[in-house]
C-alpha cells in the first residue's frame, strides 16, 4: 500500500467516524512516513 492510497483511506474512515480534526495529523504522520521511506531508500554514505 503506497502512503498516499493509506492516507486517502485513513481520512475517509476519519470523515466517516465525523472526526475530522484527525485530518492534519493524518497528513502529517504521512509526510513523515513518506521522508522515512525516502530516507531509508537512498544509499547510505559511510
Amino acid at each position: 500500500m503506497t502512503v498516499e492510497a493509506w492516507l486517502a483511506a485513513a481520512i475517509a474512515d476519519a470523515e466517516e467516524r465525523n472526526l475530522p480534526e484527525l485530518r492534519a495529523l493524518l497528513e502529517a504522520l504521512a509526510r513523515s512516513t513518506a521522508a522515512l521511506r525516502k530516507a531509508d531508500a537512498e544509499p547510505h554514505g559511510s
